[in-house]
């Protein structure tokens, strides 16, 4: 995408000036095509599963459909959802924030049966919320009650930035254990829920840093989309974990990698064959970069072999990738 018509120097325009401007923009080839990248960017580095977060404001209806399809096409599995906010007002205006006691927007209705739809058709999903200070308490309360309809969790980014400091009061009587609560960065007060820390994200995103071993979740390791390494993404944790508490090891880390099977049981039956030979090694891993995957199969399918996806030709979705960012650039100039 092209720079931004100004240059953010905080948060909220960081998401005004460049991600709200991404989401707005996307159709469904966009989706389709940067979802099938970045899958096979995961299973490259090791990734079996993915928990995904997804908007698209001007293409919400089968936008699910199509991530789930693009991972299935490159052998990943995937559970995704569809970030319901209210920050777009039915007259199509743009809101940085959102009034609690505002009504829910025709687009949060249909983010919510975008949820709904792909769960009850037999997708494998949660119920999205972009977060609390982009949302009315209607919405957040029709979002927790659709999720405990369906028996799944709400997967919601809270307290990322100082503008959504007052999540945890407001989420307080709405979360559930099997939430994802994404960030945590200035969450000053306990949630019930899985927290899940995504350093990298957080320093892009100059918000802070999230302390997670200062919280009483059970804490799992994310991108927030920044990058398809969870590796690189643990190295990167553990360092910033050492620099604020020098008593910490890389087995906090690792721990919190392997956190993610409470999301993806099945996804420690996969196999993961590695160029190194002390991958069961937090503290070696912490300190060697550069570790490759050469093979990977899942449910006794080889999908990756000798570092290269089996099922799909990556060279096609490198330059399918490459014609819709094309496109994403002129959309946005």
């Amino acid at each position: 995408m092209p720079a931004p018509p100004l240059a953010p120097t905080k948060f909220i325009e960081v998401l005004h000036q460049v991600w709200w401007r991404l989401d707005a923009a996307l159709d469904a080839d966009m989706i389709y095509w940067s979802t099938a990248l970045g899958a096979v960017e995961a299973l490259m580095n090791g990734t079996t599963a993915i928990v995904d977060h997804h908007e698209s404001p001007n293409s919400i209806e089968g936008s699910l459909s199509i991530i789930a399809q693009a991972c299935s096409d490159v052998g990943v599995r995937v559970n995704t959802c569809y970030g319901v906010t209210d920050r777009w007002d039915n007259n199509g205006q743009l809101h940085s924030k959102i009034s609690p006691l505002s009504k829910m927007t025709d687009a949060a209705q249909r983010g919510l049966a975008e949820c709904e739809r792909f769960i009850v058709g037999g997708g494998t999903g949660m119920i999205g919320v972009h977060a609390a200070f982009t949302c009315g308490d209607e919405t957040l309360s029709a979002a927790a009650q659709l999720a405990q309809k369906l028996n799944v969790g709400v997967h919601i980014h809270v307290a990322e930035g100082v503008d959504d400091s007052h999540a945890g009061s407001r989420l307080a009587h709405l979360a559930q254990d099997n939430w994802l609560l994404v960030h945590g960065v200035h969450l000053n007060e306990s949630l019930k829920g899985r927290l899940v820390h995504n350093p990298r994200s957080n320093m892009n995103n100059h918000v802070g840093y999230a302390k997670p071993t200062t919280q009483s979740n059970t804490i799992l390791l994310g991108t927030d989309g920044i990058g398809a390494d969870m590796l690189e993404e643990s190295r990167l944790a553990y360092a910033r974990l050492r620099e604020f508490d020098i008593a910490e090891t890389p087995d906090t880390v690792s721990q919190w990698l392997k956190n993610g099977y409470q999301i993806f049981p099945e996804a420690e039956n996969d196999s993961v064959t590695w160029n190194y030979d002390q991958i069961q090694s937090p503290w070696h891993v912490a300190f060697t970069p550069g570790t490759r995957v050469t093979d990977v199969v899942i449910d006794d399918q080889a999908v990756i072999r000798d570092g290269l996806p089996t099922r799909v030709d990556l060279d096609e979705i490198r330059a399918k990738a490459q014609e819709q960012s094309a496109r994403l650039f002129e959309r946005l100039k």
